[in-house]
């Protein structure tokens, strides 16, 4: 799989990298999707590829599920590097978005993403107001995979590094 220079981390990437040192005895995340998110990590750790927002909501979200101290998973390494670099990279990669409510002014509006996850928007509003419109790399959450049609109709992109694991989960939530 091709990874993109500069990209969007959705918080279970890292999280799911965590898996390889801190199994889960309840996850049926495959290993091949463990290896892909650890890969996908240390790819945007090596280029300092990592678009995020100005404001620091996709810090605090990392912060609040993954380790400071750099340990004891890959995971946790990202984001003591985000905690290390978030200053140092490049003004195009820390993003200025603004609150609105329970969204953001540059949330796309769409009849298909109406009822887009709260929590995820900052990442779809990061990379919507971003002259790249960079991709989000998103793991194992099935619900954007209902969303994926709209979002690439409005010009967002999204890499999934699980898609089987995603697309069966996807299809099992909405019984199909």
């Amino acid at each position: 799989m091709s990874l993109p220079k500069k990209c969007l981390v959705d918080t279970n990437v890292p999280k799911t990298a965590n898996l390889a040192t801190q199994p889960d005895p309840e996850s049926d995340v495959s290993d091949a999707c463990v290896l892909a998110c650890i890969e996908a990590v240390e790819h945007v750790i090596k280029k300092r590829g990592l678009i995020i927002d100005a404001g620091g909501e996709i810090f605090d979200e990392y912060r609040q599920q993954l380790s400071m101290k750099g340990q004891p998973g890959i995971g946790d390494r990202f984001m003591k590097w985000v905690h290390d670099n978030r200053w140092s990279l490049h003004n195009t990669q820390r993003v200025t978005i603004t609150r609105n409510g329970d969204s953001y002014d540059e949330f796309p509006t769409h009849d298909g993403l109406n009822d887009f996850d709260r929590s995820d928007r900052k990442f779809v509003a990061v990379a919507n107001a971003h002259k790249d419109k960079p991709p989000i790399l998103q793991a194992t959450d099935s619900k954007w995979w209902g969303w994926k049609d709209a979002l690439d109709e409005v010009g967002i992109t999204v890499q999934f590094l699980c898609p089987q694991y995603v697309e069966t989960k996807y299809a099992e939530k909405m019984g199909t």
